[in-house]
């Protein structure tokens, strides 16, 4: 495990970049520009590359595809759960717990079967898992590094802390339909079981 980070560490693009730059810290040792001082220039441009280099991008997962099936769309929410579990570290707080709380109650949704007979429902969750969560986190990932070496504008974490919890929302909705269903469904057979007494 440590052996495997070691070596990803080394392929980043975090230590590539400091390499060329301490690279260029050397150069500057031979030349005679960096005197007494051509360890703590060399290092500190390496850190400097370190520091300036993007970020690792994490995939976004590939989806089974357009199907309706239930079956499909678990199998597509799982992987948009490793995705999102492999991402949230990077988030800030306020998002991270947005998308924490998104998943928790997409993984409850379609733990709830009978979606079948409700294709309008079951097209929101699909849309949901497989294009609204993915993409307003990739962008917010690519939106960040970029908003760092070029301050100024809206901060990424306020867009898609909205996106978020515009999605939210519709998937609320669904819930709570859920909810009343369950609610009318319990009601009914306590006025049932009421009747036949």
């Amino acid at each position: 495990m440590a052996t495997s980070k070691l070596l990803g560490y080394l392929e980043s693009r975090k230590n590539l970049a400091g390499c060329g730059a301490g690279l260029l810290g050397l150069v500057l040792t031979f030349t005679g520009v960096a005197g007494a001082y051509w360890p703590l220039v060399v290092a500190g441009l390496y850190g400097a590359g370190a520091l300036v280099a993007p970020p690792e991008r994490v995939e976004v997962p590939g989806f089974g595809g357009e199907g309706a099936a239930l079956d499909l769309l678990r199998a597509d929410f799982a992987r948009l759960r490793t995705y999102v579990t492999s991402v949230t570290p990077d988030l800030p707080p306020v998002p991270a717990r947005r998308l924490t709380e998104l998943t928790g109650l997409l993984d409850a949704l379609l733990s709830h079967g009978g979606w079948e007979r409700d294709p309008e429902s079951l097209h929101i969750l699909g849309r949901a898992v497989r294009e609204d969560v993915p993409e307003a986190v990739d962008t917010y990932l690519g939106a960040r590094w970029w908003t760092r070496l070029t301050p100024g504008g809206d901060p990424p974490e306020k867009h898609v802390v909205r996106q978020l919890s515009l999605i939210l929302r519709d998937v609320r909705t669904l819930a709570a339909g859920v909810r009343d269903e369950k609610g009318l469904r319990q009601e009914s057979l306590t006025r049932y079981l009421e009747d036949r007494g």
